[in-house]
């Protein structure tokens, strides 16, 4: 009789493989920094898009939108109640067309610029090579996000009379010309440089010190994201008052208002009719909007970064 053999097989040990997401694989093509961005972007500008309303009211000199509020609340139920519900998303869309490409071109320009900055610094990457190249990114993408921006805060403004976005950018172009686009961008730079430089800058730091580890960890990045956008929408908002008074300008009352064309003479106007309070109008809005924005920002951009990377290690694994 044969002799009947049972083999047994020993099942291989499973491993578990480390996702390094915090730079993707150089074989992530640039059409992943790209869709990563594009839907951090939508996500951060759209969902408290409401507190940006309230804060572009809160510092729009000499226009019919220039009503005192007691506070956010306040200006929410008043807007709401004498407006419509529906007025607090006046513009939106311009904020979705532009920001999508716009923070695309963003987060694609700071992955790739922060790998030279830390291979300039011997290889480690740190705040200042986040924050430098936060910078370079804001650039690159005010240039696409300035136009939207500026449509944007004309729809959010009261009694304008603008139907939609193709009706506001067709009525600017053709009272004002092309350079109430970009009137504004110089003041534009001088917010979100230093804005986003401290942003990035601030986030990397609290996510080191809350995430030593590195591991992908949803909760890190919503309170680094928030506290990093907190902080510096805090400490830009003078500026932004600024960049409020230029792009709204069109809209004014006010002839010395309508004449202002630098960041200069947008400060001097500030000051000279509202005082220094002038230049802290909207910060709460401002922080209030930032925290959440920001944090859904970096959440949904560390998430595709996340998949991505996940993907890439499975496929070579």
């Amino acid at each position: 009789m044969p002799t009947l053999t049972h083999s047994t097989e020993v099942p291989s040990p499973v491993v578990d493989v480390e996702y390094d997401y915090e730079e993707l694989p150089e074989t992530s093509p640039l059409t992943m920094h790209l869709i990563a961005g594009a839907a951090a972007g939508i996500m951060e500008h759209s969902v408290m898009y409401p507190f940006d309303i309230v804060k572009t009211r809160m510092q729009v000199v000499g226009s019919s939108s220039s009503v005192v509020y007691s506070g956010v609340t306040q200006a929410l139920r008043t807007i709401s109640t004498t407006e419509g519900v529906r007025s607090l998303w006046r513009g939106v869309m311009s904020v979705i067309l532009g920001a999508g490409p716009a923070h695309a071109v963003y987060f694609a320009t700071y992955e790739q610029t922060k790998k030279v900055f830390t291979a300039a610094a011997g290889g480690n990457a740190n705040a200042l090579a986040a924050g430098a190249a936060g910078g370079v990114a804001t650039i690159v993408s005010d240039a696409l996000m300035n136009p939207f921006d500026v449509i944007k805060q004309r729809m959010q403004l009261a009694g304008t009379g603008y139907r939609n976005i193709v009706d506001c950018a067709s009525k600017v172009l053709r009272h004002e010309g092309l350079r109430a686009f970009y009137v504004s961008y110089p003041t534009t730079l001088m917010m979100n440089m230093p804005f986003q430089s401290i942003q990035f800058g601030c986030y990397d730091i609290f996510r080191r010190t809350l995430n030593p580890t590195g591991s992908y960890s949803p909760i890190t990045h919503v309170f680094a994201g928030g506290m990093a956008g907190a902080v510096a929408g805090a400490l830009t908002t003078p500026i932004d008052c600024c960049k409020t008074l230029l792009q709204t300008r069109g809209a004014s009352a006010d002839m010395e208002v309508r004449a202002a064309n630098s960041m200069d003479a947008a400060a001097r106007i500030i000051f000279k009719k509202q005082g220094l309070s002038g230049f802290t109008r909207g910060m709460k809005p401002r922080v209030i909007a930032n925290f959440p924005a920001t944090a859904i920002s970096w959440t949904t951009y560390e998430y595709f970064k996340w998949v991505i990377s996940r993907r890439d290690a499975k496929r070579n694994f």
